[in-house]
């Protein structure tokens, strides 16, 4: 589902005065700073006070321009590592293109499926939260809730939550659970929690299903990988419905607004959504490479608990059937430990042993594993019946990758 971020109660406070159009048509009222000093503000610098509203010391509602899980994810860590949150309150809603997001503990190969993802041009996140892995698409919008680490409550964040979605809708039946999700109707979970305790600051951020692609979220978040044995940190299954399934008027821009209402309502701050580009280093110095690390394998994938592969194929020779069997050993990502055993009359002891070496070192990844079947095409030149055995396993083998 593609739909446009909302602009109701919305004011851009980047570099000059803010703008903005209601949510009736009525104009926001304009903000008497700009965002670079509102932010210096709220972080721990020695600026004067000032000329700058009191209610700004007390909270800021903040939404992404942008939809690119790594540079809204780079915001949730600028803020936390960059802004002193004594007396402070922040929101941040943040929407993304399709993304599966895992959490700091998971192993992506269990939880997704890869390949698919690959085909779709479906980015994946590790997130430096815990809990379990969601879908994001448009139709999806993320809150996270920034404390100090003594306000830090998880309940009365997902209370707001169901507090603005029934003052949009009253008959809604949305509760709040012991695990900390929102569920629809009592079976039906809208929204899946996560957070992250610092020490001094903290943040609690979650998800709520308006009108993400069901069908796609269910084909992304099974993993078609067999033989996985890890002791990261698994996701519970649980039946999701968006809102708007229920209410066709619970909208993104509908649902963004009633939170920003409540949440400035609650905390007794403006109730003005800020508009921030996550990509202004004027802002938020430093950041885009917060969000390079966050794009990278090693952050990715590398991050991923020590777990094993043991699992086993079948390749025809002669119309008929061999059974391929395959032990890897993956740590920080890479291969430790690599056994592949095939039959001797299909492939020779002493190169089965050379494609196992091979891998040792290697990332556990596609692309890696094509650059090694290129290498070992040129160890042995001119043998084309090897040459096919080595591109049928390492075929193989990337499917499990």
């Amino acid at each position: 589902m593609r739909s446009r971020p909302g602009f109701g109660w919305h004011s851009y406070l980047a570099h000059g005065p803010a703008r903005g159009v209601g949510a009736t048509g009525s104009s926001s009222m304009l903000i008497p700073f700009s965002m670079k000093n509102c932010f210096q503000l709220l972080c721990n610098l020695k600026v004067p006070a000032a000329g700058f509203k009191n209610t700004v010391n007390s909270g800021l509602i903040l939404q992404s321009i942008s939809n690119d899980v790594y540079h809204n994810l780079a915001v949730e860590d600028w803020i936390h590592d960059h802004m002193n949150l004594e007396g402070k309150l922040i929101l941040f809603l943040w929407r993304n293109s399709p993304t599966v997001v895992i959490g700091r503990h998971q192993n992506p190969w269990q939880e997704c499926n890869l390949n698919l993802m690959r085909e779709e041009g479906v980015k994946l996140a590790r997130r430096r939260s815990g809990g379990g892995t969601v879908y994001h698409d448009m139709g999806n919008i993320n809150l996270t809730f920034f404390t100090t680490r003594k306000k830090y409550d998880r309940m009365e964040n997902l209370k707001l939550v169901v507090r603005a979605l029934k003052a949009v809708q009253p008959h809604l039946d949305v509760q709040a659970t012991e695990r900390f999700d929102l569920l629809l109707d009592g079976q039906f979970k809208i929204s899946g929690t996560a957070s992250k305790i610092g020490r001094n600051a903290a943040y609690h951020h979650c998800t709520l299903l308006c009108s993400t692609d069901g069908t796609f979220l269910s084909s992304l978040l099974k993993s078609s990988y067999q033989g996985i044995r890890s002791n990261a940190t698994a996701s519970t299954p649980a039946l999701v419905k968006n809102l708007m399934e229920k209410d066709p008027t619970l909208t993104c821009e509908v649902v963004i607004n009633a939170i920003a209402t409540e949440y400035a309502a609650s905390h007794q701050i403006d109730n003005h959504i800020h508009l921030i580009n996550p990509t202004d280093e004027t802002v938020f110095p430093g950041i885009n490479s917060k969000a390079r690390e966050l794009q990278t394998w090693e952050w990715i994938y590398g991050k991923t608990p020590k777990f094993s592969v043991d699992t086993s194929f079948t390749v025809l020779h002669e119309q008929s059937q061999l059974e391929i069997r395959v032990f890897i050993d993956v740590k920080n990502g890479r291969i430790e430990v690599c056994n592949i055993e095939a039959p001797d009359d299909w492939l020779p002891l002493e190169i089965c042993d050379q494609l196992n070496s091979s891998f040792i070192g290697s990332k556990f990844c596609p692309i890696e594993t094509t650059m090694l079947t290129s290498i070992l095409h040129r160890t042995y030149p001119g043998d084309d019946e090897l040459h096919s055995k080595w591109n049928i396993l390492c075929e193989k083998i990337k499917g499990i990758m």
